[in-house]
């Protein structure tokens, strides 16, 4: 085959850029087909879990009838997965949790089955599963993303950062800035106590950029860590810079490592007045700035952001209030490490 691949003539002019479309479509049509086979699949199970409550109820069967039922389907389809009791069970709960029909169909059908599991092992309220779902249908979550934005509780956190968006961002604008932020954030992934100072918390987020990104949300993009301002030949660093695909703005992020202070939005505004006079481009959207500190005064905040112009939001950020007792005691303490480096380093010396 390879010799064969050898002897063929050179490409015509063209057909690179048709070969790229084809395997565009292609792989497009995979997709489709993929996403069909779930939909189906997904209305299968909800039909299924959907007769046997209405059958349970109106013939009075009890719980033993599902058991039968797993029996006899994989029986009858023994190439088929799917047909466990437990799984049959899961149906009942999916159809008994989405009575309607139509938003199964619509909406709920672009989910992968082991996405609604997660919903309806880790989620007892309504609304709570169709936040989480709508989130996970327009953000691509995979399973994974979907438990740790369950566990992490994002919903409760969403849109919760103290902003003055309403003011200084127009409405439909405003609306969308401030989904995109929380309060608090949680940066337990980093592995940093509450004893840790702004610049190891600034270094640990641009080392673990992809759990950073997750736990900012959809949309962001990462543009630089202290980013160089030139203002009038003095020098001057931002903490964090990303971009905004959907708001269409540059985002300019400080850290700040203990409580807020009004005065802490004064550095802030000077930086969105720099970006937007030295990076920000004609179709880019005002720049907007999170001050992130670990604890703040709810009325504080609002009252520093009250007569402010430029778009701004504070937000606490949580990280590990302590180790767990158990990890403790498993550590070698600071002495223990040190005079092990000390009895290497004589090791070395006396070799």
């Amino acid at each position: 085959m390879n010799n064969q691949i050898h002897s063929l003539s050179p490409p015509p002019q063209g057909y690179a850029d048709w070969l790229a479309d084809l395997k565009t479509r292609i792989h497009n049509a995979q997709q489709r087909a993929t996403l069909a086979v779930n939909r189906e699949l997904v209305m299968l199970y909800w039909q299924i879990g959907k007769d046997i409550l209405e059958r349970q109820a109106r013939e009075g069967w009890g719980a033993k009838v599902v058991d039968r039922l797993a029996h006899d389907l994989r029986t009858a389809f023994p190439a088929m997965k799917g047909f466990s009791p437990r799984n049959l069970k899961y149906m009942r709960s999916f159809s008994q949790a989405w009575p309607e029909a139509e938003f199964v169909q619509a909406v709920l059908a672009q989910l992968p089955w082991y996405h609604h599991l997660a919903l309806l092992d880790k989620l007892t309220s309504s609304a709570e599963r169709r936040w989480y779902a709508s989130q996970a249908m327009q953000h691509h979550w995979s399973r994974n993303v979907l438990v740790m934005q369950i566990e992490t509780n994002a919903h409760a956190r969403s849109g919760q950062a103290v902003t003055n968006f309403d003011q200084s961002l127009p409405a439909p604008l405003s609306d969308l800035a401030r989904e995109s932020l929380k309060d608090p954030y949680r940066f337990d992934f980093l592995g940093l106590t509450e004893e840790a100072q702004e610049h190891a918390v600034e270094e640990a987020l641009v080392h673990h950029a992809t759990q950073f990104l997750l736990e900012l949300g959809a949309g962001f993009a990462f543009v630089g860590r202290q980013v160089l301002l030139n203002v009038g030949g003095d020098e001057f660093f931002i903490d964090l810079l990303f971009y905004h695909l959907k708001l269409r703005c540059y985002f300019v992020i400080e850290l700040k490592g203990g409580k807020f202070k009004p005065e802490h939005l004064g550095q802030l505004g000077f930086y969105l007045t720099a970006v937007n006079r030295q990076v920000k481009g004609e179709q880019d959207n005002p720049t907007i700035g999170l001050l992130l500190c670990k604890t703040k005064n709810q009325v504080v905040a609002e009252y520093a952001l009250g007569d402010n112009t430029q778009p701004m939001g504070i937000a606490e950020y949580k990280l590990l209030e302590s180790l767990p007792e158990d990890l403790q005691t498993s550590l070698p303490s600071i002495e223990a490490i040190e005079q092990g480096l000390t009895k290497k380093r004589r090791r070395v010396i006396n070799d």
